[in-house]
């Protein structure tokens, strides 16, 4: 069919999730919920799945959304490194993904800023 073609890894984006979580080390930030805005980058090898259309094949990113959402929603965070971190061995848990990029945005963290945001990647080789 495509013998000798190479391919790079797909990309799967979880965008723009939005959720709420306790972020921040003030008295305000421990005492209510912050939005937070979440995006995920995950590379992985589509192409078994593409090319048999096997759901088996495929990356679950259904599953990773809803750890990813129980994680943020039913924990504390002093600081976004900690929760950015987080997300990103999450994801590295599940074995397809070969690369992952996490954003995590804090909307109103700073005055006349719409957000402030901390991304962290990794990948295995």
């Amino acid at each position: 069919m495509s013998e000798g073609l190479t391919r790079p890894l797909s990309q799967i984006h979880i965008k723009d999730l939005r959720l709420r979580t306790f972020i921040g080390f003030n008295d305000e930030e421990q005492r209510k919920r912050q939005d937070v805005v979440v995006n995920i980058r995950i590379d992985y090898d589509a192409l078994p799945a593409a090319r048999g259309d096997e759901v088996a094949e495929a990356l679950d990113y259904k599953t990773i959304t809803k750890q990813v959402i129980a994680h943020v929603e039913d924990n504390r965070f002093l600081l976004l490194e900690k929760l950015v971190n987080d997300l990103v061995e999450m994801v590295m848990a599940h074995n397809p993904a070969r690369r992952v990029e996490v954003e995590v945005d804090k909307p109103h963290a700073l005055r006349f800023s719409d957000s402030v945001s901390l991304t962290m990647s990794a990948s295995r080789d």
